[in-house]
């Protein structure tokens, strides 16, 4: 069928059913990773596994995702709104199914490879859709919503996970997200329309593969960092080969004229600034997300329900304040937010920093709930702060950026962490071993559980100086205007009605 096109103004254009249908797909694939998380061990006695066959059907995922958010800025331009997410969700539903009727681990990886596909376009789209919807003065707002979708899934998905895997198969999980996938589906087949502007750029091949190596080389190699350690040649290869084609990839996109990734989104100083501050943030994000876990399960002994149970009320909190966040920065900017919310995380990270073998449970619940209220007060207005610096032409390329280094900074964080974490323990049991004395297996563990608190310590310890510095950097943002298109942009549009600016946009609705 052909598609019908019409130029209207984004005013006519009903924004409600068109965000909805968006985070609804965006809440449904975080809320599957979060959910396959907590059922691994369950599934490796299952299907039979070994722990690192189980392990890759996380890395994977990642991998998948890392891979595709480069390239979704050439797919933005290429492909409408609706067929992009139609594809994505459809992808990302068939994917779910296939791991849902699994009955052994090749055909759960395929599942899960297919799953990633899907999702790792869906966060860089509906970001460049509320760009494209929304005037500077209310992004605000609408970014809180996907906010909330990003809180409220990890908030839900641990505790949901624990309960099921306790009760019922491993298999309801999928069953869970099946459902909700196919109706967002649906409901985007009828209620989707074209937001975007399209310039149809040609397929670069050789663009395409230098993105995947480079990208899925380093993703790779900092996400086996962290359990293999950073000598291991299964981690010094990938990182050397992915940092090598990223200089070819980067020097080919800055040569081209019209690039798949615009690595130029870098001239705008805000962007830039917000950029580092989010890298630098969502570093010292994962050290909670990781650390406490280990604490609680590994040496206090809580099983995994009562370790989601510990982290549910902050997760609920962030994610119930991200509407507010939005309105907020509409109103104030992002710099007192930033402000107020990186000196509450660096104080409640500090915290952390002091566990023991008797910290008690709820006081850590009020850490990290406190924790959660500053980080939901910076992560959505300091990434909309930079990209209401960019052109409208650029809008694919700051978002597919924007999330592809969020990607990497948790994968490094997360590596760096566990790091810091491991090479402290063994210094710490070093110096707690008395000397000349046989200890028993009781007592030996003792003081290798001490060790690791300490170790565990000693990575939030760095976590809080990651946050320290982005107070120091959260000083220097400032409110900012959309540059202006660069000098005979407008050659480019054959009608008034096309203008990337003053509020018009290709509708398409196919």
């Amino acid at each position: 069928m052909k598609d019908r096109s019409a130029f209207i103004d984004t005013a006519e254009v009903p924004k409600g059913p068109i965000i909805f249908v968006m985070v609804l797909g965006a809440f449904v694939a975080i809320l599957n990773q979060t959910l396959l998380n907590v059922a691994l061990p369950v599934m490796i006695v299952d299907l039979g596994m070994s722990a690192n066959a189980a392990q890759s059907l996380t890395t994977i995922f990642m991998l998948v995702n890392g891979i595709l958010i480069p390239i979704t800025a050439f797919l933005m331009e290429k492909f409408s709104t609706r067929q992009l997410f139609l594809t994505a969700m459809s992808l990302f539903a068939l994917g779910t199914l296939i791991c849902a009727i699994s009955f052994s681990y090749p055909s759960l990886l395929i599942g899960r490879i297919v799953q990633a596909a899907g999702a790792g376009i869906m966060m860089p789209l509906l970001m460049n859709v509320i760009l494209s919807l929304f005037p500077v003065e209310k992004r605000g707002s609408a970014m809180g919503m996907i906010g909330l979708a990003m809180m409220f899934a990890p908030a839900i998905g641990p505790t949901l996970s624990g309960i099921i895997v306790q009760s019922f198969s491993w298999r309801v999980l999928f069953y869970i997200v099946l459902p909700i996938a196919v109706i967002d589906v649906i409901l985007a087949f009828f209620l989707l329309r074209n937001v975007t502007k399209l310039s149809n750029p040609k397929v670069d091949v050789p663009s395409i593969v230098l993105s995947t190596l480079a990208f899925g080389g380093l993703l790779y190699g900092f996400s086996s960092a962290g359990e293999k350690g950073w000598t291991s040649p299964d981690v010094l290869l990938p990182l050397g080969v992915g940092a090598f084609i990223m200089f070819f990839f980067i020097t080919r996109q800055l040569h081209m004229k019209t690039p798949m990734l615009e690595f130029r989104v870098f001239r705008y100083n805000m962007f830039t600034l917000t950029t580092i501050i989010n890298v630098v943030v969502t570093m010292s994000m994962f050290a909670a997300m990781i650390l406490i876990p280990i604490y609680l399960q590994n040496i206090r002994g809580f099983t995994p329900l009562e370790s989601g149970l510990l982290l549910l009320p902050g997760a609920l909190i962030s994610a119930f304040m991200s509407p507010l966040t939005g309105r907020l920065f509409d109103r104030i900017g992002a710099r007192p937010l930033a402000l107020v919310g990186l000196g509450i995380i660096a104080v409640t990270t500090y915290m952390f920093s002091n566990l023991t073998d008797e910290t008690g449970y709820y006081p850590m619940m009020f850490a990290y709930s406190t924790r959660m209220i500053g980080i939901s007060l910076i992560m959505m207005p300091i990434m909309t702060a930079g990209l209401n610096q960019l052109p409208r032409r650029l809008y694919a390329h700051g978002t597919a950026m924007s999330n592809t280094l969020r990607q990497m900074a948790g994968s490094i964080g997360t590596a760096f962490l566990v790091t810091v974490m491991t090479a402290q323990t063994a210094k710490h049991l070093a110096d707690r071993m008395p000397s000349g004395e046989q200890l028993t297996d009781q007592q030996f563990l003792h003081l290798e559980n001490l060790a690791t608190i300490d170790g565990i310590n000693d990575s939030f310890m760095v976590a809080t100086l990651c946050s320290i510095l982005g107070f120091v950097l959260s000083f220097f943002i400032k409110r900012v205007r959309p540059a202006d298109e660069e000098e005979g942009d407008l050659t480019k549009y054959e009608t008034e009605s096309q203008l990337p600016v003053g509020g018009k946009v290709s509708v398409e609705n196919r």
